[in-house]
């Protein structure tokens, strides 16, 4: 199987692809798993994955798949997009391999031998199984995109986003290839953090649901699958439930920021990392939250 990158340069500023190089406003107002990406994609046959390199979504992509044995390749309409993303992964992998944090059971050499570089959108998605999408939070440019991805596709490759905030149905109804479209949701940066949400069109088929949480699975990821697409998905409600109380509590004057970040540091961010709400509830001392 082989996966693939896809991300956008900033040489052209009239491409289309020119537009994924660019912070998204996510980014600059630092919402939530924001950066500039682009698309990855995983092929048939041998094992082989794609992504879009220059944004952080992209490049981590990358480095998840080839740590699971994936060929990975790497498209962009910008060569030197490509090869700074190249160099950029490169240096990652051999400072995690250095230290001992790198994943999977392979060399950074022999990781680095699994990603390959594409300009050609045709012959970067040939092939392909597993299309990921990692573009700026732009619904028209994203549109466009898989608009795109739609006429060159064949029936049994999965379409997935990276998005965070867009639903399903505001991506892909009208695509002739709907029943493959999902979105998989990465928490920023995926490589080191495993949680991906599975979030389906309504019209997206089960099997396109299962093969994804199979495949998230099998990199090392620790997907979680939504019955139905919702405003913000879970993790972002959780968190900005959170982020709202935390607000209401300084803003009226009970806690200082300084003490209501120590509280989530020292307190409920410790109890969390380990198990959730509806867990700690239920393992907690009788009758007593």
């Amino acid at each position: 199987m082989r996966a693939l990158p896809f991300h956008g340069g900033q040489s052209s500023a009239a491409s289309t692809w020119s537009l994924w190089g660019r912070p998204c406003r996510s980014c600059e107002r630092r919402y939530h798993g924001c950066a500039p990406h682009g698309l990855w994609k995983i092929g048939r046959g041998r094992r082989r994955a794609g992504t879009r390199p220059s944004g952080l979504i992209g490049r981590s992509w990358a480095m998840v798949f080839a740590a699971g044995g994936f060929k990975v390749k790497l498209y962009d309409i910008a060569q030197q997009q490509l090869t700074s993303a190249l160099e950029n992964i490169r240096k990652q992998m051999k400072e995690l391999e250095e230290s001992g944090f790198l994943k999977g059971t392979l060399s950074a050499e022999q990781q680095l031998a699994l990603i390959s570089i594409c300009t050609d959108l045709k012959a970067a998605v040939e092939g392909a199984t597993f299309i990921q999408e990692c573009t700026p939070e732009n619904l028209e440019l994203k549109k466009k995109i898989f608009g795109q991805l739609d006429l060159i596709v064949d029936d049994k490759v999965i379409l997935s986003s990276s998005t965070s905030c867009l639903l399903p149905s505001k991506l892909f109804t009208g695509l002739k290839h709907v029943k493959q479209c999902i979105v998989s949701h990465p928490v920023n940066p995926p490589y080191f953090v495993p949680l991906v949400e599975i979030v389906p069109h309504p019209e997206t088929d089960p099997s396109t649901t299962e093969r994804t949480y199979a495949l998230m699975k099998k990199i090392g990821q620790s997907p979680v699958k939504l019955n139905r697409e919702i405003e913000g998905f879970v993790l972002n409600r959780l968190q900005y439930a959170v982020i709202s109380e935390a607000w209401r509590l300084v803003g009226e004057g009970v806690v200082s920021p300084t003490d209501l970040d120590l509280v989530m540091s020292d307190g409920l961010g410790m109890r969390y990392a380990f198990i959730g709400p509806l867990e700690t509830m239920h393992l907690n001392a009788e009758g007593n939250v």
